[in-house]
């Protein structure tokens, strides 16, 4: 399988608090891979370098073999899509209205380049979100994991090949957390994208992802394919806690009470 994301010697800090320190790690393309740690492991950070929200004090992040810091960010915007933990729209603005934002890095000044191409587009990410429905109502009125849904549609109108997402299903109820996930491996299952997301839930990591890249203090320690850290010594390298592991059917769990 080729590697979609090449991170080589990658270091930063905030000050003289280093968070990310000195790693080296690729990332598979057409999969679903998921970054964990505890809290202030610098899981967030990485998520921002790779998405060019911040710049690495040393070495680089390949994508195709290109430093992603000599891609400029409209050309950026046309190869990975992003949607953040935290996000806003104006009280007002309506779903389809938000949805086609995503179409604004074929634009030219702010205006379409191909009004038909731009219309199917976001057309088709409504329908993949399930959220037609709203595409007249305002954002505003939505719950939370109705919100959800129509960031993600806003991702898939910009028409990407890499998806990535920091921590998807803060602050939704169980069910929601569950449609956003299904719907993530639905996206890399039947449409390829490759999708790279950061996720606090153990077992939904586990369950959801391809493959598990695990930060404590700024390293990674560990890699690999999401059902071979399903054990308590990974868990209690990466958490420093030691949890049992269970099984329901042919899948592994740890238990977290």
């Amino acid at each position: 399988m080729d590697n979609l994301f090449n991170v080589q010697s990658l270091s930063f800090s905030y000050g003289k608090n280093k968070v990310i320190d000195d790693i080296t790690f690729d990332i598979k393309k057409g999969i679903v891979t998921t970054l964990i740690g505890a809290n202030g492991c610098g899981k967030s950070t990485l998520f921002n370098l790779m998405t060019k929200n911040l710049h690495a004090d040393k070495g680089k992040i390949l994508l195709a073999d290109k430093n992603i810091d000599d891609i400029k960010i409209k050309d950026y915007a046309k190869m990975a899509a992003i949607v953040h933990q935290y996000n806003t729209a104006p009280h007002d603005i309506s779903v389809k209205d938000l949805v086609s934002y995503g179409r604004t890095p074929y634009q030219s000044f702010g205006i379409p380049k191909n009004v038909d191409e731009d219309e199917e587009k976001i057309t088709k990410a409504l329908e993949i979100t399930n959220t037609l429905k709203y595409k007249d109502k305002p954002v505003s009125q939505l719950s939370g994991g109705q919100k959800q849904r129509v960031w993600l549609a806003m991702a898939l109108a910009q028409s990407t090949d890499i998806l990535f997402l920091d921590e998807p299903t803060t602050y939704l109820d169980i069910s929601y957390q569950l449609q956003i996930l299904k719907l993530v491996r639905k996206l890399n299952m039947d449409f390829g994208i490759s999708i790279i997301m950061v996720l606090h839930d153990i077992n939904q990591a586990l369950y959801y992802s391809d493959e598990i890249i695990a930060m404590k203090k700024g390293k990674i320690i560990s890699k690999g394919k999401a059902s071979d850290m399903v054990n308590t010594e990974t868990i209690k390298n990466v958490f420093d806690v030691e949890l049992e592991v269970f099984k329901a059917g042919e899948k592994a769990f740890m238990l977290t009470i």
